[in-house]
């Protein structure tokens, strides 16, 4: 007999050979409304047995590719700079080893972490953000390292200009009168992504789900619900569209899964998961 190890469906690959690595980062210290996502990951994994490894959508199977599933990060709940300094370090091995890091959230603040180790590593970095909420405020409650926040964090690193947002329907005025000069927002759809797509060109590119973006209707498994989202195929025709930008690393976040005993809205995560995986590989 041998050891056990549960780790995503078909990204059974070692570390040497893989083109991607994914781990994940169980963190939800500075949720601001309902709690759980720290179990996520966990649940992604042992859900994605349900579904195959192939994609009648892009005619692609995972088992063709070399992907390697580190486990789950060893993170300090409670504190979100080590957390976020120990998310960095992880992003950055994989980048230094000309591999792909794949981030499996947790709650968006962790997409901090892993942007960091990407600009260090590709200057000129562009970020995708897709999302019901806008994430831009200056801090939350005086914080300003949290989920509330992640997108402005990331506009401290990255600039104006670097930063196309999709299915935003949910932000305070503030964020979205300072998005209107900082930050490309598509409100409430994703439909003109092509446009971001040939700005972007072959400049590298961080591509970030927070999975809310889609409507509760479709996934009510999550810790914010946003009523008025993309449907799931919408949102799997935007991240298709991706297909052949110079995609450096990407994450997916805020499932909470106990808030969906059917288990439709992880089986939804893994899906998006495996067609992200063999549309940037």
């Amino acid at each position: 007999m041998e050891t056990n190890i549960q780790g995503f469906i078909g990204c059974g690959a070692s570390f040497q050979e893989a083109r991607a690595v994914f781990f994940g980062a169980p963190f939800d210290s500075t949720t601001s409304f309902r709690p759980g996502t720290r179990f996520g990951p966990a649940a992604m994994r042992a859900e994605s047995f349900g579904i195959e490894t192939y994609s009648p959508y892009q005619e692609r199977d995972l088992e063709d590719y070399s992907v390697f599933d580190a486990g789950d990060l060893d993170l300090p709940f409670g504190n979100a700079a080590k957390t976020l300094s120990a998310i960095e370090e992880a992003a950055a091995e994989v980048l230094a080893a000309n591999k792909i890091p794949v981030l499996l959230g947790g709650e968006h603040l962790v997409t901090l972490g892993a942007v960091r180790a990407a600009a260090k590593r590709y200057p000129g970095l562009r970020l995708i953000h897709f999302d019901a909420h806008a994430d831009l405020r200056a801090d939350y409650m005086g914080e300003e390292l949290s989920h509330a926040s992640v997108i402005r964090r990331c506009h401290d690193i990255l600039g104006d200009g670097r930063i196309y947002q999709f299915g935003i329907r949910s932000g305070s005025r503030e964020e979205m009168r300072w998005s209107d000069t900082h930050t490309r927002m598509e409100k409430f759809r994703a439909d003109t992504i092509n446009e971001a797509v040939k700005e972007i060109g072959e400049a590298p590119l961080y591509i970030t789900l927070d999975l809310d973006v889609v409507d509760p209707a479709e996934f009510p498994g999550t810790g914010t619900p946003e009523a008025g989202g993309l449907r799931f195929t919408e949102l799997l025709a935007a991240l298709l569209s991706l297909r052949g930008l110079n995609v450096k690393a990407f994450d997916i976040c805020e499932l909470s899964p106990h808030y969906d005993h059917s288990g439709a809205s992880t089986a939804l995560a893994c899906k998006v998961l495996r067609e992200m995986l063999l549309a940037y590989l």
